[in-house]
């Protein structure tokens, strides 16, 4: 209840304080010219930072904006030098462009360092499945003050031959354990991978709990996570290795699956899938879907500071990424890969037919980390 009265606030703020028209996109593309701007994301992902080298060179030649890119290792250190010390008024930057997560986003949203709300300027964001949660980052609301780029989904990859009718849900991925030991894994939290299979799992087997979109209250943390705890020990002794030791990600389990070793594996992509069956590393069997209920969905999203000195240089970026052009190339799996924010219909090549999954939204971030310590404390024993 409070996040969504401290949202309404906010929202207030930004009502009064932007201003009443936004300027035309056509004063915005002439003001533009000539901007560089600087864009600044983890470091992480040399196919997102190949990407951004076409991008760049797409808005020089069309747009006459340039696009400096700056990878970093620690995106919080960028997250403070955007933030004043008590008693400073915030001050100009150059950092004009972030790739943002859920954490990140409510510091900055919070203390009003964020331009906007900018989405409704955008004439890209027409194209934007307004299906998925695009107006939530990590539960909390972004106001309009980010625009999404991309998202991931939690669905499974199954060898149709040898799969006919994978399980549905949790509760039908225990059976069939139970039916046929050894043959169901998931990934060693805290990778990524794993975590986000025991969010999941919390979520259908608590019915989505309410709680899940607030942060962490130790207070009922038991209570909440007891019937993961339930599950997870019924369904170990039934995991390959007896459930003693976990595959250490999605790679190795593409592995395991191409050698028949196991009958299920997660990923949060489904172009991981295609991508593997180019390669040669998976049969053309193979197949990918989610469960009945959806699938658990992490959008990520940019932002501009409120202080940057290339506002409408970002804008032009912005509006350039979420371009069919731009998020159609994006996900060509010899380039990124990135699942589209965008509907279908506007996507070209096999984009296009990759599926948007019914969303189910993230815990809130605390959840992860929580999630991951206790699991550690209960299984970490096992390699």
């Amino acid at each position: 209840m409070w996040e969504r009265i401290r949202a309404t606030c906010l929202w207030l703020v930004l009502l009064l304080t932007f201003p009443g028209h936004a300027a035309p996109w056509s004063d915005i593309a002439e003001k533009a010219k000539g901007q560089t701007v600087h864009f600044y994301l983890w470091s992480g992902s040399p196919d997102a930072l190949n990407y951004l080298h076409w991008a760049a060179t797409t808005l020089q030649t069309r747009y006459q904006v340039e696009l400096q890119v700056h990878p970093v290792n620690d995106l919080d250190q960028v997250i403070k030098q955007l933030t004043p010390k008590p008693g400073e008024a915030p001050h100009p930057t150059e950092i004009d462009l972030l790739w943002l997560n859920g954490l990140s986003f409510a510091h900055l949203r919070n203390h009003a360092l964020l331009y906007g709300p900018l989405v409704e300027q955008l004439p890209n964001w027409s194209y934007v499945n307004q299906t998925l949660p695009v107006d939530k980052d990590a539960s909390f609301p972004t106001l309009g003050l980010e625009a999404p780029w991309g998202m991931g989904q939690l669905v499974f990859i199954h060898d149709a031959k040898l799969l006919y009718n994978p399980p549905q849900n949790f509760s039908e991925l225990l059976s069939y354990a139970r039916a046929f030991p050894g043959r169901i894994t998931y990934p060693r939290p805290p990778q990524f991978l794993g975590t986000q299979f025991l969010q999941a799992l919390l979520i259908e087997l608590t019915g989505n709990d309410p709680a899940l979109q607030r942060p962490v209250d130790k207070a009922n943390f038991a209570d909440i996570t007891a019937p993961l705890w339930r599950y997870l020990d019924d369904l170990h002794p039934y995991l390959w290795h007896q459930g003693m030791s976990f595959p250490p990600s999605g790679n190795a389990m593409i592995e395991m699956l191409a050698k028949k070793e196991i009958d299920l594996v997660p990923t949060f992509n489904p172009n991981m899938l295609y991508a593997a069956q180019s390669q040669g590393r998976l049969p053309l069997s193979t197949k990918v879907y989610a469960m009945d209920s959806g699938a658990l969905t992490n959008i990520h999203y940019l932002a501009i500071p409120a202080q940057a000195t290339a506002k409408e240089g970002a804008l032009m970026t912005i509006n350039f990424l979420l371009s069919p052009e731009a998020q159609s190339r994006k996900g060509m799996i010899n380039i990124w890969g990135d699942l589209s924010v965008l509907r279908s219909e506007s996507l070209s090549g096999a984009l296009k037919h990759v599926p948007t999954y019914q969303a189910i939204e993230s815990p809130a971030p605390s959840w992860a980390n929580a999630l991951n310590q206790a699991w550690l404390k209960r299984y970490g024993n096992r390699r």
